[in-house]
């Protein structure tokens, strides 16, 4: 099936998942007893549920950025649960997307919230990026 970004519309939904082990936890990132799911992998899982979302409708050479989160982490997950997010795609404005993302581990609801995400050219974006290096 080739890509197409038509078929990119309102009410696409895309889903991501990850087990909590300790190298998943607050504590790896510095809080010390918190063996709690970290809040900036949460974050992450919630942006692959986007590219998930829309990656099989973008073409050879097109690719999306994360541009903007807004997450509230509602509840803690321990060790040994797994956190499912899922993405439901609620804008497209032109290269724009917007996203409302919700988490749940095997209990409850974890989090929440929206993210964006522009679509790239992405030769042309890596091109600017290592401009930055000269």
């Amino acid at each position: 099936m080739s890509a197409d970004m038509t078929e990119m519309t309102v009410g696409l939904v895309g889903t991501a998942e990850i087990k909590v082990t300790p190298e998943t936890t607050a504590e790896r990132f510095g809080n010390a007893g918190a063996a709690v799911f970290a809040t900036p992998l949460l974050v992450a899982l919630l942006e692959q549920a986007a590219i998930n979302c829309i990656g099989p409708y973008l073409p050879a050479g097109k690719g999306t950025v994360g541009t903007r989160i807004e997450v509230e982490h509602l509840a803690a997950t321990p060790i040994g649960m797994t956190v499912r997010a899922t993405a439901r795609l609620a804008e497209v404005a032109g290269k724009r997307l917007r996203f409302e993302v919700e988490a749940f581990d095997d209990r409850e609801k974890v989090g929440q919230g929206l993210h964006e995400r522009f679509i790239i050219d992405t030769e042309r974006f890596l091109a600017k990026v290592n401009e930055k290096k000269r």
